[in-house]
């Protein structure tokens, strides 16, 4: 459905995706969104993000929005509250997998990334440390994974696909770990042929974590707004009273949203709180 269906405006809590839906191409938010965030909150609402990224990959635009509070970060693996520095609800890779999964990729040379909640692993400099730090401002780690395995918590591992060999290693390790890890694809549309593969626990999700995070305030599911492009978002949008898919939508979305905005290069963020939220 699209947006010649009206809803009652009782939403309580707004959930919003990151990259491709609040963040253009280009890594910036438009002030038409910031505006409208802005009065949504004005209003009572709640809004939360809801991303892929790391906690320190966020704190740049949770602040350019004047937000507070509780996110959701890694997929859905980490619900964070960033005011008080508390977890609200985390679920790391399991150490004996972790350690199964960084043998298997050294066995096939596969690379692999390795996320703590403030700071992310590698055992070779490649392509993707740019990426990471120019556009994401993160900054890599070198260590030993044998050193991080079993002594840090990981929340998350993540490949990188930009060439069909990648994607073949992707596909390997994926079927290796199979019940005991599961892969989501999320993207940015700064690099439209990069797949960033978030590898986390298999009970991870982002609906997972909507249900921790609505429970955190106490808010009904069915009174939650939830926004999103990419395949990731799927278990989002399935627990949110009412699903918004971003005009640069997923096909996937398709079948699911009850409302599509305009792309995130349109503000579409801001005109679904325009016409759903505020009813103008």
């Amino acid at each position: 459905m699209t947006g010649d269906v009206e809803f009652e405006k009782f939403y309580e809590l707004l959930v919003i995706d990151m990259d491709g839906t609040i963040i253009d191409s280009r890594g910036n938010i438009s002030n038409a969104d910031k505006i409208a965030i802005a009065e949504a909150r004005g209003r009572g609402i709640k809004v939360a993000l809801s991303t892929g990224r790391v906690v320190d990959a966020c704190r740049r635009y949770i602040a350019e929005l004047g937000l507070d509070g509780v996110h959701i970060f890694f997929d859905g693996a980490l619900v964070y509250d960033l005011s008080n520095k508390d977890t609200i609800f985390s679920q790391p890779v399991n150490p004996e997998t972790l350690r199964e999964a960084v043998d298997f990729a050294r066995q096939n040379s596969i690379y692999l990334e390795l996320y703590a909640i403030d700071r992310y692993f590698v055992e070779e400099i490649t392509w993707a440390d740019k990426i990471h730090r120019e556009f994401f401002g993160l900054h890599s780690t070198l260590a030993n994974f044998d050193d991080v395995a079993g002594k840090e918590t990981i929340i998350k591992c993540e490949l990188m696909v930009h060439n069909n060999e990648e994607e073949a290693k992707h596909r390997l390790f994926m079927e290796h770990f199979q019940g005991n890890l599961r892969g989501s694809i999320a993207r940015t549309p700064a690099y439209p042929d990069v797949r960033f593969v978030n590898v986390v626990d298999p009970r991870v999700s982002k609906g997972s974590a909507l249900e921790k995070l609505a429970g955190h305030f106490n808010i009904s599911l069915d009174k939650v707004m939830a926004i999103g492009d990419g395949t990731n978002d799927i278990p989002l949008l399935e627990k949110a009273g009412l699903k918004i898919a971003m005009g640069n939508w997923r096909d996937e979305l398709k079948a699911i949203a009850d409302h599509v905005t305009l792309p995130v290069e349109e503000s579409g963020v801001a005109a679904a709180i325009d016409k759903l939220i505020l009813g103008r």
